[in-house]
């Protein structure tokens, strides 16, 4: 049992070595100035697309779950917290602020969570699909015709731009498809240290989901993934270890879209879509279902290689294409498995022998 904790320890740390690691190369390249402007624009980007797949794979890999509906647990956050921010500019400073505002948005993407998968989780399979994408178009369409305003009186809230009657020095937060403008603006003098935040907010993440994975409550809900009838045999809930999962992978999708949501000028609910959610899929999916490593280093690297090679103009989409192929191959071929599995073997063949001398 201590030989298999070790093990399962020195892969987290593994894993948190990698994102340390990559944070220090970053930090160099920045401090002597051989990061370009397109790679800095990204690094905030990548950070929200990595907590989003390493979140979503605790209901797809672990939990056997196929959820399409991660956007909109990520427009929720995105929302709910962006409103926060605009509601307590005035009363709290910036830095104690944003932190309330990413709790903001991890509470009311769990309590979406909570309530989309009671009823949802007892479907299985494609009819849950089905159910996780109505659920992220049911949410984009709502906020596309909400309006919210906030003056002395409260907050207002209408479904047209006419019923929001705010007093002189109101301001209006919410316009409908509009979207929200100037989050980013209201934090300014921490701007800069947003990648690190993002660093610390994949750190936690991958914390939180690794140390629930290796729990008991993890191995119940991995066991309900393997063989339901025979987890409900032994008297687990089946419908509650999956609803932990969704939940705790719903709040941290909401994480994502705080930190999405105060990293741009302007927030539209347009990005919140289908193909969103896709996207973050093929993350997972390519990075293998239920290696949380491998979401990490597909999301980094499929997100940021498209904008690398817009200098090969025609042939971009074609390289991408061929990496997803390549990627695919990889980790999903009979034979490439089979490599992997002997370069393994004598990786720990060598270690053996040294820990033997």
């Amino acid at each position: 049992m201590n030989r298999k904790m070790n093990k399962t320890s020195k892969n987290n740390f593994i894993t948190y070595g990698i994102v340390i690691l990559l944070f220090a190369v970053v930090q160099i390249l920045s401090s002597t100035g051989n990061l370009s402007r397109l790679l800095t624009g990204l690094l905030v980007p990548l950070c929200v697309y990595v907590i989003a797949a390493v979140s979503l794979n605790l209901v797809v890999g672990f939990s056997g779950e196929l959820s399409l509906g991660h956007a909109g647990f990520m427009c929720v956050g995105a929302y709910s917290s962006a409103l926060f921010s605009h509601i307590a500019a005035d009363a709290i400073p910036s830095v104690p602020r944003f932190i309330l505002a990413i709790l903001v948005g991890a509470a009311v993407a769990g309590v979406f969570g909570i309530i989309i998968g009671i009823p949802v989780l007892r479907l299985r399979g494609d009819y849950l699909a089905i159910v996780t994408l109505a659920f992220g178009e049911i949410i984009k369409n709502l906020i596309n015709i909400l309006y919210v305003g906030v003056d002395g009186h409260g907050i207002h809230v209408a479904t047209t731009s006419a019923g929001i009657k705010l007093e002189a020095g109101g301001k209006q937060i919410l316009k409908g498809a509009l979207g929200i403008s100037g989050t980013a603006t209201l934090y300014k003098d921490i701007k800069d240290y947003f990648f690190p935040i993002g660093i610390i907010l994949v750190l936690l993440t991958l914390f939180i989901v690794q140390n629930l994975v290796n729990s008991r409550s993890g191995r119940a809900i991995m066991s309900t993934r393997d063989n339901r009838i025979a987890a409900e045999s032994v008297g687990i809930n089946v419908t509650k270890y999956k609803l932990l999962a969704f939940t705790v992978s719903a709040a941290l999708a909401g994480v994502a879209g705080v930190l999405y949501a105060h990293n741009l000028s302007m927030l539209k609910v347009s990005v919140f879509d289908y193909n969103m959610s896709i996207l973050i899929l093929v993350y997972v999916v390519l990075g293998g279902i239920g290696s949380l490593r491998g979401s990490m280093i597909a999301a980094i690297i499929l997100y940021a290689l498209p904008e690398l090679l817009r200098g090969f103009s025609n042939y971009r989409m074609l390289i991408y294409a061929i990496v997803l192929i390549v990627m695919m191959l990889f980790n999903w071929a009979p034979a490439a498995r089979n490599w992997r599995s002997r370069v393994m073997e004598k990786v720990r063949g060598g270690n053996k022998k040294k820990e033997a001398a």
